[in-house]
């Protein structure tokens, strides 16, 4: 039996139907999230500490990790795994380090200056996973440019493992960096605390980082507050566009490396082989066999699909409407085609880029759009850690000659007092 049905050139107005993504229906998680988020805001570090007893069995006293605990686990992390995040590093510095440039003035007219500044968030909060998979190439993901950035305050909240410690490899990757301000709380609570302020945890100007159902519902509402968030997420996701050129065994590993984020991660495959599809279905079957987290991958290819299509041209266009977080294109011309993606969150070209080069170390930002956001946002860059100030400088001739722009438009909203702002400036009468 195929892991994945195969569907064979669908009609488009089928396309919305079938592209959806998996809903995790509860009609507790709304009241369970704002009764935390109260709760936190109005109780601080206590409500903290019960949360953290009750939903991740961890008393959360001595929240902040110390100094010497960061020296503890660079000790206790294999050599390997350290030089592996050094280069990770390395390659996520370089590539965000290429995004900071200094925007030109333009003197729109004569005697007008205008140009905009690059101005850091002063206070960032960074939420890491580390629950079943201590995300610690997340931290590196956010961290980096936060710091090319150059935020003043960078905080750190991650839940701890069972034994209260916070996984080795996320202290080290945070050393590294340089960011010393790490709290042991997760979940909600975690959201809510940087949101708002404890008693020990400071509140941040915006939210960044991924999360379950709980932590996702947590940022959005926090937003509707007026918190700044990195971006709307779900659940993660792949797709990948591949004919007879690719390797069956390749994209049956790229689409699992997908299914065992969660239960909830979808895949989809679009190619235009039968033969291929089924070569690749036995893969899935193969493959999945020999997965320490099986039953996630299972779950999440039930929330899969394969597309069978004939042509590239409407296999883009299907999969532009579909705006996944992150594309393979595993097929000829691929390099041409890649021009014509109009909505993915990051793109990888050829059979030898996988997505979990991006995941780790290629350099790109693996915090990226999901749920079909990619129609509208980008994944994290340097600029999600700034802000842009606009600046315009006149001299009285350079205002003279926009002033009969500017109270012509003003009076014509209604807006006098606009008008008056100029006319006051030129003696009450504009003059060329």
């Amino acid at each position: 039996m195929p892991l994945l049905p195969i569907i064979e050139n669908p009609r488009r107005q089928e396309w919305k139907t079938l592209l959806s993504r998996p809903v995790f229906h509860s009609e507790t998680l709304d009241t369970t999230v704002r009764q935390i988020l109260s709760d936190v805001k109005s109780r601080g570090d206590i409500a903290v500490d019960e949360y953290s007893l009750r939903f991740d069995g961890i008393q959360s006293s001595g929240r902040q990790v110390q100094e010497e605990e960061f020296d503890e686990a660079e000790n206790k992390l294999d050599e390997k795994l350290k030089d592996a995040i050094r280069q990770a590093k390395e390659n996520i510095s370089a590539f965000h380090k290429n995004q900071v440039f200094e925007e030109p003035a333009v003197e729109t007219q004569s005697g007008i200056k205008c140009w905009r500044k690059s101005v850091a968030i002063e206070k960032v909060g960074l939420y890491i996973p580390g629950g079943s998979a201590p995300l610690f190439s997340t931290l590196l993901m956010l961290g980096i440019p936060a710091r090319i950035a150059g935020c003043d305050e960078i905080m750190v909240c991650t839940p701890p493992q069972k034994d209260g410690r916070i996984h080795p490899a996320i202290l080290f990757s945070a050393k590294l960096m340089g960011i010393q301000k790490i709290f042991r709380v997760g979940g909600v609570q975690a959201i809510a605390a940087m949101a708002y302020g404890t008693e020990s945890i400071p509140a941040v100007y915006k939210i960044f980082g991924p999360g379950n159902q709980y932590v996702t519902h947590a940022k959005k509402i926090i937003q509707q507050e007026g918190i700044a968030i990195d971006m709307p997420a779900g659940p993660s996701e792949l797709a990948v566009l591949a004919d007879e050129m690719a390797v069956p065994d390749y994209v049956a590993a790229d689409l699992l490396s997908q299914c065992e984020h969660g239960p909830d991660s979808q895949v989809i495959l679009v190619t235009n082989n039968l033969d291929f599809a089924g070569k690749v279905n036995f893969a899935l079957a193969e493959q999945v066999e020999k997965l320490p987290r099986k039953s996630i991958a299972l779950k999440s290819l039930e929330n899969s699909k394969i597309f069978l299509i004939k042509d590239f041209k409407t296999s883009m266009d299907l999969l532009n409407a579909y705006a996944p977080e992150h594309l393979i294109l595993a097929c000829r011309e691929a390099e041409q085609l890649a021009g014509e993606i109009r909505n993915a969150g990051s793109v990888f070209i050829g059979n030898y880029a996988p997505e979990s080069a991006g995941d780790y170390a290629s350099g790109t930002n693996h915090t990226l759009p999901t749920n079909g956001f990619a129609k509208a946002y980008s994944g994290v860059s340097v600029d999600s850690f700034m802000k842009k100030i606009s600046f315009q400088q006149l001299t009285r001739e350079g205002l003279r000659n926009i002033a009969d722009t500017v109270i012509e438009m003003a009076s014509a909203e209604g807006l006098e007092a606009h008008a008056e702002a100029v006319r006051i400036r030129l003696g009450g009468k504009t003059q060329k």
